[in-house]
């Protein structure tokens, strides 16, 4: 990967960490502000609303940490190649999922092994 694809996708990782944080903090808002109604159907309709902010507040940190490794391995050498095998990603898979750590491969078969030992 040159030092443009490089620079293209740390620009990219960097504001999907500005509007995952921005995310985070609209759906913690929603969560603190519920709303106030003697209607039990209103009550409802709020629980409903906060139980989807916790759940994509949940999914959101879940990814923080995922994009600062990505900024670090860009940081060190190392983004766009696969943790397991060290073959390059491929630019299609990183423009998809810029914080992909596998290649396609690897991460298919951890996927396949992952669903064998589910049970």
């Amino acid at each position: 990967m040159d030092v443009s694809q490089l620079a293209f996708f740390k620009q990219r990782l960097i504001e999907l960490h500005d509007t995952t944080r921005a995310r985070i903090q609209a759906a913690k808002e929603q969560m603190v502000s519920p709303m106030d109604s003697s209607d039990v159907s209103d009550r409802a309709t709020s629980e409903e609303l906060s139980g989807m902010a916790l759940r994509i507040v949940d999914r959101e940190q879940k990814l923080l940490p995922k994009i600062r490794s990505a900024l670090e391995r860009i940081r060190v050498g190392s983004y766009g190649y696969c943790m397991e095998t060290g073959e390059p990603i491929g630019i299609p898979r990183l423009l998809i999922r810029p914080t992909a750590e596998y290649c396609a491969d690897v991460k298919s078969l951890m996927e396949m092994k992952e669903l064998q030992f589910k049970d």
